[in-house]
């Protein structure tokens, strides 16, 4: 069996450097043969209205969150971990919220933010009240493309509200309910192949947001099972292989975030859990049973 682990060539992150090494291990270790490639050699192309590929492996692990290669590397047949559209779905946060929307799935009210196209435009003030009348102060602003907890924004008062606004018009962004029972704390979940394998309570002191790259501190958990159903609810609706979701705790546990290409460093150290191994075990396992 042949894999390939694709990366993205302007990520020199510690933590996804981690990952591809983790998971190329873990793969040889199973007897997969792993080239390691960055997602700027053209794997994929249109010629003669015809999609073309160099890449030949059985699969491919796609550490980037380029929907337009991982779709090429789909048309022609290659087994992407995970798929092209269940990262699109996951790397906008808007429209992860409308995935789960109307499945029963709780999370919080959420608003999407007017895209402005103008650089003229300026943001009305009436805009910016229906988003205080249905959400109140406190609440979140976050950009729908971000990672490690940054483009999130607490803001407390209209004029705060005003100033983030006017920042991030230019880009997709989203309003949300600020949950304050779950300030600075969360729980993670790592679902792998529809099953949850393990959770770690996140923790900051300092920060409204409880992400490890932020000085958050992290602590292993035991899933409660209403959680660990929820969590594997989120991932077949989206349809993900692998997952990182991130769960609101207060009253009720509501869904916040959910990740296609979620760091396990801190979650390996934590719970003591090899997640490489269990994600490495669940592709090959699909794998043979697609050429069987």
């Amino acid at each position: 069996m042949k894999g390939l682990i694709i990366t993205n060539p302007y990520d020199f992150g510690l933590n996804q450097r981690h990952k591809t090494r983790r998971m190329a291990s873990e793969l040889d270790n199973l007897g997969v043969f792993v080239d390691v490639v960055s997602n700027d050699k053209f794997l994929a192309y249109i010629e003669n209205g015809t999609v073309k590929s160099s890449v030949k492996a059985d699969f491919a692990l796609y550490f980037d969150k380029d929907k337009y290669i991982a779709q090429m590397l789909e048309k022609r047949g290659i087994r992407v971990f995970n798929s092209a559209q269940a990262t699109a779905l996951c790397d906008d946060k808007m429209l992860t919220h409308i995935a789960l929307s109307d499945a029963g799935i709780p999370m919080p009210t959420t608003l999407s933010g007017t895209l402005c196209y103008n650089k003229e435009g300026k943001v009305s003030r009436q805009y910016l009240q229906q988003v205080v009348q249905t959400l109140n102060f406190p609440l979140v602003v976050k950009e729908c493309y971000g990672s490690y907890g940054e483009q999130v924004y607490l803001v407390k008062d209209m004029d705060e509200l005003r100033t983030t606004v006017e920042r991030i018009k230019f880009k997709p962004y989203l309003f949300q309910q600020f949950v304050g029972q779950s300030a600075g704390r969360d729980m993670r979940v790592i679902v792998i192949g529809g099953k949850v394998i393990c959770a770690m309570i996140r923790q900051s002191k300092t920060d409204f947001r409880s992400n490890a790259e932020l000085g958050g501190t992290s602590q292993a958990v035991d899933v409660p099972q209403d959680i660990a159903q929820l969590c594997e609810r989120v991932a077949k609706i989206i349809g993900l292989d692998y997952c990182g979701i991130d769960v609101l705790l207060g009253d009720r546990p509501q869904i916040c975030e959910v990740n296609s290409n979620a760091m396990f460093s801190a979650m390996e150290q934590a719970t003591n859990i090899n997640v490489a191994r269990k994600y490495s075990e669940h592709i090959v396992r699909t794998i043979k049973n697609l050429t069987e």
